[in-house]
């Protein structure tokens, strides 16, 4: 592979930007999908079941997809004909799911609008490792979290800011009574959306393959029933710092699944105090909405502080501390008996995220074998989806037996798992380099 050039502040800016749309959605998604199936009627008990088609829909989209684009190559590059046709489908997704008559209509169109979103974000991390030299994937990695804390932040503060500020009325939208502040704001996100990734794809270009390789590209041409073969056979190669990196991702995400699904019902009834229908439950909702921009608002300005500190320390190190921070943060939530106070919870998991969003990537790119990024960054989101699948399987259960079916146990749960993934980082990571594709569980496979 052709030596990779150093890319100025903005290639690496128009190159991320995406991001911003692309957490735009994400955003609105992650803080609104639990009121709107409360909305819809749903119960507490059935929430955490209703998310589990988000998760599932990653286990296989993020490494055919991944795959797919490790062996295409357009006028458009190799990964951004997929970024845009998923960004195009999520956008259509976010237009239909605030006019959902039913929740099952609801569970509908998160499945497809998460497949989506993964068909759109899984290229863009794979073209980031793509197109960046190994000295700068810090900073990269850094700014994606940038982007992604600043769409996450205004998507999820929408509509809380329609009703607040802009006096929109929080009567029902359709038969579902879903309020007309989240309709629009799911309008907003998917002009965001669209309009972001479009900036993406038309100012970045991708380093073309050499002669050889694109001739191996046009001569293996991705099937879709191989891929899914070659990808489960990739399972027994994967390097070994992506295992290590997977234990801390299974419990850190299992700390951020409790807080999307059980924050919103959590604060209604143990801060709000509120009853399904009432305006408290509407005020409930819209400040959940807002603690979630407040969390991805702190995302945003850390991940200026990411950008400094890791030049002089390990992202090892900068992870596990960011962790610990987000427990804290988890912790601290049921204690809490006032609404502003939260705002001190939110802060703390927002170091966190800006940490999970990038600091993950950034130790595991250098162990990844060049030809098959695409496909490994698939992979290793298998370690983001399989902790939400066993949340949404099994948390609601836990809950309901042990903890009275009350949600805001669910933020113990959460930070107990993050402080876990804290301390696996120091011991369960190893900080030994790794050469590139030379670290193999299995180093006598053909693959």
């Amino acid at each position: 592979m052709k030596n990779k050039p150093s890319l100025s502040f903005w290639q690496i800016w128009n190159m991320s930007f995406g991001f911003f749309g692309i957490q735009f959605g994400w955003g609105l998604q992650m803080a609104n999908m639990s009121a709107i199936y409360s909305y819809l009627g749903a119960n507490a008990g059935e929430i955490a079941l209703l998310w589990l088609a988000a998760p599932v829909t990653g286990v296989l989209i993020q490494p055919l997809i991944g795959q797919a684009s490790d062996r295409t190559w357009t006028r458009l590059g190799r990964r951004r004909p997929f970024i845009l046709g998923g960004a195009i489908l999520a956008s259509i997704a976010l237009i239909l799911m605030p006019n959902s008559p039913s929740v099952w209509m609801a569970a509908g169109l998160l499945w497809i609008l998460d497949g989506t979103i993964n068909a759109s974000m899984q290229p863009f991390r794979a073209m980031v490792a793509d197109n960046m030299p190994e000295e700068q994937s810090s900073q990269g990695f850094a700014i994606q979290s940038l982007f992604i804390g600043l769409g996450g932040t205004i998507a999820s503060a929408l509509p809380w800011m329609m009703t607040n500020w802009l006096s929109i009325p929080s009567e029902g939208a359709g038969k579902g009574h879903i309020p007309l502040s989240v309709t629009l704001s799911f309008y907003i996100g998917a002009a965001a959306f669209i309009g972001a990734v479009l900036w993406t794809v038309f100012s970045t270009k991708e380093i073309p393959p050499e002669e050889t390789e694109l001739a191996a590209i046009r001569n293996h041409k991705f099937d879709w029933t191989l891929g899914l073969r070659e990808i489960f056979a990739l399972f027994g190669h994967l390097p070994r710092r992506m295992w290590e990196l997977g234990l801390v991702q299974f419990f850190t995400w299992i700390g951020m699944f409790c807080l999307w699904v059980y924050f919103s019902p959590a604060i209604a009834s143990g801060v709000f105090h509120a009853k399904p229908g009432s305006v408290e439950m509407e005020n409930s909702g819209a400040w959940a909405g807002f603690c979630f921009a407040m969390y991805n608002a702190v995302c945003f300005l850390f991940s200026f502080v990411l950008l400094r500190v890791t030049r002089w320390t390990s992202p090892k190190i900068m992870h596990s501390f960011c962790l610990f921070i987000g427990a804290i943060g988890l912790l601290s939530i049921p204690v809490m008996n006032e609404k502003n106070a939260l705002l001190f919870s939110m802060t703390a998991i927002g170091i966190a995220w800006a940490s999970i969003l990038s600091m993950p990537y950034a130790i595991l790119t250098p162990s990844l074998p060049k030809d098959k990024v695409g496909v490994m960054m698939g992979l290793f989101n298998l370690f983001i989806v399989f902790p939400q699948i066993a949340a949404s399987g099994f948390l609601g259960k836990i809950i309901e037996v042990f903890f009275d079916n009350n949600p805001m146990s669910a933020m113990i749960i959460g930070g107990t798992s993050m402080a876990i993934a804290s301390v696996a980082t120091i011991f369960a990571v190893s900080g030994k380099k790794e050469s590139t594709g030379a670290t193999f569980l299995n180093p006598s496979s053909g693959h």
